[in-house]
């Protein structure tokens, strides 16, 4: 089977636009959780958010093109540009065929659907916009960034919820590995800052509204406090390559993917299987996939959501996957600071696992203040850790019991 290592990276987080401005907040433990300003968020239950602070799309595309595409579009073709480059992958007409694009979203166009349903009652039919079905379907990310950087691969959009950055980057794995491309783009894209967005995952209860005052106190992963996620907004995308190939043309190799793991609690539409036994079966595949014991992990970066039954099992997951080894492990959540970015929270995560790797520290969960019982391992509490990091299990998990897990690890060889 052929070897799979990541040789760019790129990123759009609450934190900032680019990779060194998202990871140095992560390692200094910075929110980028504030009250809403993209619409008057008075009157909704959460008030708050992980928005976007610093992104022109301008600075990505043409002025003409942007105005047609949902904010999940060109987040997702900021992160691929910014990818890209960092691997100095050349796209040409003899290898363009070789190169995929899998790069998926939960929610797809919330904003463009919001905005051409409010024209419809107001002004009619005929006044709906061209362009509005290409800036909503959930595809379009991918096939914008296809187009734009003549990718001629496989161009696909994995939809699979709060997963969909995992599974994007896991099925790019599998066709690199099968010899059905030699290079990919791979991640996540979401823009569900929206009133509809906020208010559909208020009326499920399922996000933070107790401290709206207090906006980067909000997301705490893991205490005992916590009581729901806080959304966030973004893009994460990945280049992935053949080991050789990127040997042969001299690529900087962040680190190798070693392993992917999927599958499905077959339990609830939005609760976690009993005792996380899912997602624990899912761990147990994607370390099986990288050849890998439980003990060679040294970090969990965790799914870590805040809300209160999904830490509860995932903590439950990781003591059955790894047994004793669990007390070992670093494990944090760097959802945290940025709110949960639903379908680019596994692209996101995954960059953020591969720079702990490349670089010896591990991002903190902050807000870890008051002990929960039924969370009691590690977690990296409120402050960054200088460590070295060998192998790292990404953990991401979705509405419906649908489970995706990575395994990175240091190159050797």
């Amino acid at each position: 089977m052929r070897r799979v290592v990541i040789t760019g990276l790129g990123l759009v987080t609450p934190l900032g636009t680019g990779v060194e401005k998202t990871w140095q907040g992560l390692i200094e433990g910075r929110s980028g959780i504030a009250r809403i300003t993209r619409f008057d968020p008075a009157g909704f239950d959460t008030q708050i958010a992980g928005e976007l602070k610093d992104f022109n799309a301008e600075d990505w595309g043409e002025r003409k093109e942007v105005r047609r595409q949902d904010p999940f579009i060109q987040y997702a073709v900021a992160a691929s540009a910014m990818a890209l480059k960092d691997s100095g992958l050349q796209v040409t007409e003899a290898n363009a065929e070789r190169i995929a694009c899998y790069l998926g979203t939960g929610i797809g166009g919330i904003g463009a659907m919001e905005e051409s349903h409010k024209r419809l009652l107001e002004k009619g039919p005929s006044r709906i916009s061209p362009f509005f079905v290409p800036s909503m379907i959930g595809n379009l990310a991918a096939g914008s960034v296809s187009i734009k950087f003549g990718l001629k691969g496989a161009n696909f959009a994995p939809i699979s919820a709060c997963a969909t950055g995992a599974h994007s980057i896991g099925e790019a794995f599998r066709a690199i590995q099968r010899g059905e491309a030699d290079a990919a783009v791979a991640g996540g894209t979401e823009a569900g800052v929206t009133p509809l967005g906020i208010g559909g995952f208020n009326a499920m209860r399922a996000m933070c509204s107790d401290f709206n005052a207090e906006p980067t106190r909000a997301s705490r992963p893991f205490d005992r406090t916590r009581s729901g996620f806080i959304m966030g907004e973004g893009a994460g995308a990945l280049v992935l390559e053949e080991l050789e190939q990127a040997k042969a043309r001299g690529a900087n190799i962040v680190c190798e993917l070693a392993g992917y793991g999927a599958n499905s609690d077959a339990h609830h539409i939005t609760a976690p299987s009993p005792g996380g036994e899912g997602a624990a079966r899912c761990i147990r595949l994607a370390l099986r996939d990288a050849r890998l014991n439980p003990s060679d992990v040294t970090y969990i970066n965790a799914h870590g959501t805040s809300t209160p039954f999904n830490d509860a099992a995932e903590t439950q997951a990781l003591k059955a996957a790894f047994g004793d080894h669990a007390k070992k492990l670093a494990v944090s959540s760097v959802k945290s600071m940025l709110g949960h970015l639903l379908g680019a929270a596994g692209a996101v995560e995954a960059i953020a696992s591969a720079l702990t790797i490349s670089r010896g520290v591990i991002p903190p969960t902050i807000n870890y203040e008051n002990p929960d019982p039924e969370c009691d391992l590690d977690y990296v509490p409120n402050a960054a850790r200088q460590a070295a990091v060998d192998v790292v299990v990404s953990n991401s998990f979705g509405f419906g019991g649908t489970n995706a897990v990575l395994v990175l690890k240091k190159l050797r060889g």
